[in-house]
């Protein structure tokens, strides 16, 4: 590796670096905020906020490395231009794109990492990740009773407290406690003065101690008459244990998950769009042959009748003559009805499955896109970096989020008009790419001629034998 290689890379790798974390930090902060309302208020632990953040991580990799990318070519050769070390190498006889050559490669290699990446990796974080989520959401908030409010997060108790006393809130006052869990049909109730309120068994059960108070306990007779048995009991003291294992995070079975499309690799992908194309051909060969009942074919006798006698007299399914029993006209109408019905229901059920079908292409035309936009996003921050000669945070960071924005935008869209077939998915996939090449193509052309950003001559763009009503233009300087 020569010298200049080596100045070049280590320009880049710090900017390169720190931008990634940064980028990371933003992307992994927003996505944290977004399940937020899942987390709170669960006593998750430490771990499992760790984990998540983890997967979630790995997750926006494949998005932050064009980002990062495309700030740190644009800081990296900015800053080398602001300094006049790019003047310096071209005076040397280097041109530009030997100095963007090793950044280049690095960007090569990246994306081919970010390739493997997005196949490899991204699907088994996406299994851990969402499996976890889903735990996380089906766990109830963590035990919270409040003052003269009804809490029910128990299974089979109802808790009313009039007031908590105590530097932890430990010591009730006015407790009501209302008991579900007789699966006879009977209902306690029991009130008492005070309480106090611990937790048992490292965690895992909730004492509720018990002051002068009393118990009510409903019970039916032999026919399941409420009210029939009614018993009241005093206590001056009484221990109830509750169970917290429903507080718990119960873990479920990540196997149940890893059929979703996020969830596969390429060649998953690839083998469940082929399955569901199969079926899709299979459901609109059948459906012709589907019809054949919804119709009826009628011949009529000519000879000696009027057309509504004739009507009204044979009705031939198949081949054979039978007489008609009901108005041909009413007949006809309810067929039309019910074929309409059918065919309105399979629409839906086809249209359903090409939108399945997209989602699954979606997926897979992603892991490529993702990976092709960091030699996109180096394509243009490396020669608009040469061009606006500027570096540190101010101006490539404003740039840098205009271009991310519009790839960002326009990727949507493209997914979008894909999802809902308004056009190929592999266009509306790819329409991103295809709207933003042509600009880092044009930075490329500019930076290489030493010209400013829109200083263009526009001659040099026409072919020599097309360039005769161009001759008298000359470039103002």
């Amino acid at each position: 590796m020569k010298k200049l290689d080596k100045l070049i890379l280590r320009a880049f790798a710090g900017p390169f670096l720190l931008t990634f974390a940064v980028v990371q930090f933003i992307f992994l902060t927003q996505y944290m905020l977004k399940y937020m309302d899942d987390l709170v208020g669960k006593d998750l632990g430490f771990g499992v906020i760790a984990q998540l953040l983890f997967y979630f991580a790995v997750l926006l990799a494949p998005i932050s490395l064009p980002l990062a990318v495309l700030l740190s070519s644009l800081m990296t050769f900015g800053t080398l231009g602001e300094h006049h070390e790019l003047t310096a190498i071209k005076t040397a006889g280097i041109s530009l794109t030997r100095i963007l050559r090793p950044v280049m490669l690095f960007s090569l290699l990246l994306a081919g990492v970010g390739l493997w990446f997005n196949n490899t990796i991204v699907p088994m974080a996406n299994l851990q990740a969402f499996s976890l989520l889903w735990d996380v959401r089906q766990q109830k908030l963590a035990l919270d009773i409040r003052e003269g409010v009804f809490y029910n997060g128990i299974p089979g108790y109802t808790i009313k407290v009039n007031e908590k006393m105590g530097e932890n809130g430990d010591i009730l006052k006015g407790v009501m406690i209302y008991d579900h869990t007789q699966s006879s049909g009977s209902m306690r109730v029991i009130l008492a003065d005070s309480g106090r309120m611990s937790t048992l068994y490292g965690g895992q059960y909730l004492g509720l101690e018990l002051f002068r108070g009393r118990m009510y306990i409903e019970q039916p007779n032999t026919n399941n008459q409420p009210g029939a048995n009614f018993i009241r009991q005093n206590f001056s003291r009484n221990l109830i244990t509750f169970s917290l294992a429903s507080f718990g995070l119960a873990r479920t079975k990540t196997e149940l998950f890893k059929d979703n499309k996020m969830m596969l690799n390429l060649n998953q992908l690839n083998h469940y769009t082929d399955s569901l194309h199969q079926r899709l051909r299979k459901e609109r060969s059948q459906l012709v042959m589907q019809l054949h009942p919804y119709y009826t074919y009628l011949r009529f006798d000519t000879t000696g009748q009027s057309a509504m006698q004739r009507v009204a007299q044979w009705q031939v399914p198949a081949t054979r003559l039978q007489p008609v029993n009901l108005n041909v006209t009413q007949q006809a109408a309810n067929r039309a009805r019910n074929v309409r019905s059918f065919l309105g229901s399979s629409s839906e059920r086809l249209t359903n499955s090409t939108k399945d079908i997209a989602n699954y292409r979606i997926e897979t035309f992603r892991k490529y896109t993702q990976s092709a936009a960091i030699l996109l996003m180096f394509l243009i921050g490396a020669p608009l970096g040469a061009i606006i000669k500027k570096g540190g945070l101010g101006i490539p960071i404003l740039v840098s989020i205009v271009f991310f924005i519009v790839y960002y935008v326009v990727s949507i869209m493209g997914e979008k008009y894909g999802r809902e077939m308004v056009m190929p998915v592999g266009i509306g996939m790819w329409m991103a790419t295809a709207v933003l090449l042509p600009i880092g193509l044009f930075f490329l052309y500019q930076a290489r001629h030493d010209s400013g950003l829109f200083d263009l001559n526009w001659g040099q763009l026409v072919p020599a034998r097309f360039r005769w009503p161009l001759r008298g233009y000359k470039k103002s300087v």
